[in-house]
């Protein structure tokens, strides 16, 4: 079991920046890939990073590509998601998943993750 809880939303001006966090529980962080994920309201959940168990290896969101950076700390359990220059188009829950990895890569599907933390609220003003 892998427990996530994200944090580091907010509200921010456009062209601001945040950085997200999602802290993991477990002792076994190192062999799962992980991914973020938003939501705004009333669309479907959709893909926005992702990151291999090693960190090596990452993919982005069109949406997102050059203004968004994944990373992860596998000392402290964490993985991070910067985002720079915000648009409100960004406005979303925020959400971190955690998948079971039988190889070093990267996964872009929902279906696809395992856990899912409980999501951090990112809210972008023009």
């Amino acid at each position: 079991q892998v427990q996530l809880v994200e944090s580091g939303g907010g509200l921010v001006q456009a062209g601001g920046s945040l950085r997200l966090s999602c802290a993991a529980s477990g002792r076994t962080f190192s062999s799962y890939a992980m991914g973020w994920f938003r939501q705004a309201p009333g669309k479907e959940r959709e893909f926005v990073a992702t990151i291999s168990w090693s960190g090596d290896s990452t993919y982005y969101a069109d949406s997102v590509k050059g203004r968004f950076t994944i990373s992860r700390d596998n000392a402290k359990n964490t993985v991070y998601l910067q985002m720079n220059s915000l648009k409100p188009e960004d406005t979303a829950v925020y959400y971190c998943a955690a998948v079971g990895a039988h190889s070093d890569s990267y996964y872009v599907s929902t279906y696809e993750y395992d856990y899912w933390g409980q999501g951090t609220q990112v809210t972008v003003s023009s």
